[in-house]
């Protein structure tokens, strides 16, 4: 018996019935907004309504997706079904059975509880229906894949120093990285540079962060001190400050151990391993050791275990750029 297509969200094409699953919003949303403009671009009559899961009464799918009398197209999204009544779940079942031809529908579930699987497994186990995994893209070679398609679908080139800077300089949201790399394709008709990104986006305070380890990492102890307090001074908090330089320490110790290991071994990017085995000269055991415990000294210190945090931050800073000396 067919199943549900899984679909990938960038391919996305209308449906009967469209499952969205999964806690990344930013892609849950651009696989709806994929799906109405493909909609409306075939009928610009297109009529769209939304419904919370948790709002649902009985009845409200077939009302919503019944023909109209000028057979206009209809798109309903129920959002939320995490969230579910029972009433959606019987009502969701029964219109797998015989959806409307004029209508698409779009169910979206955050993954976060189990309610609803049961409509789930029915849809998943539909022919008429598609799934597009909305999984957070949270790993930096993800979120680098994630940069390459969106230049890739524009036609468009950037390079691997450029994707670098963008990475650095948006560490979570994946919304804030889209619109970054929207803008710059809007703004921009060259081969987006590292430098073009620093111009638009260097002075983020994710960026500095980066800036920092880097130029401590690189042996430039008077420029890291001095991003260092510069961050510290426009508010930046402290815990960051150590999550960005931490990871920086624990490349140099892995290469240390195992000189000739593969980025994919060691769970980093090329280029960051690229970068450590340029910075390693200098190092010791000893010296990585002591690094590895200050990293630890500054992470409890940025958390509450002293009342200013910028003197272990400062040692530690200092303490990578002397080679642990």
């Amino acid at each position: 018996m067919a199943k549900a297509k899984q679909i990938e969200w960038r391919k996305i094409t209308p449906h009967s019935v469209v499952l969205a699953t999964g806690s990344e919003d930013y892609l849950t949303q651009r696989t709806i907004r994929s799906i109405r403009d493909q909609l409306r671009a075939q009928d610009p009559a297109l009529e769209i309504h939304e419904i919370e899961a948790n709002d649902y009464s009985s009845g409200q799918l077939n009302d919503l997706t019944s023909p109209s009398l000028f057979a206009e197209p209809k798109l309903v999204i129920i959002r939320g079904v995490e969230r579910c009544t029972d009433e959606l779940i019987e009502d969701g079942i029964a219109y797998l059975s015989s959806p409307t031809p004029e209508a698409t529908v779009i169910f979206t579930h955050s993954a976060a509880t189990v309610r609803g699987k049961k409509l789930l497994d029915a849809i998943r186990e539909n022919s008429h229906s598609a799934e597009v995994l909305c999984a957070p893209v949270k790993n930096p070679s993800d979120r680098q894949a994630f940069i390459t398609a969106e230049f890739a679908a524009a036609g468009r080139q950037i390079t691997g120093t450029a994707i670098r800077a963008l990475l650095d300089a948006f560490g979570e949201g994946l919304d804030e990285l889209a619109a970054a790399c929207s803008q710059l394709l809007q703004d921009s008709s060259a081969t987006i540079s590292e430098e073009l990104v620093d111009a638009y986006y260097g002075g983020r305070v994710e960026t500095t962060l980066w800036k920092i380890a880097d130029a401590a990492a690189a042996g430039h102890s008077a420029e890291a001190l001095s991003l260092l307090r510069h961050a510290l001074s426009a508010g930046a908090d402290p815990v960051p400050i150590v999550s960005t330089l931490s990871p920086t320490v624990r490349l140099l110790a892995k290469l240390f151990g195992n000189r000739t290991a593969t980025a994919a071994s060691l769970g980093a990017q090329p280029w960051a391993v690229e970068k450590a085995r340029k910075n390693l000269s200098g190092w010791t055991e000893e010296g990585l050791a002591k690094a590895v415990n200050a990293v630890a000294e500054a992470d409890a210190a940025a958390k509450g275990a002293e009342r200013d945090p910028q003197y272990s931050l400062e040692k530690l800073v200092l303490l990578i750029a002397n080679k642990g000396r």
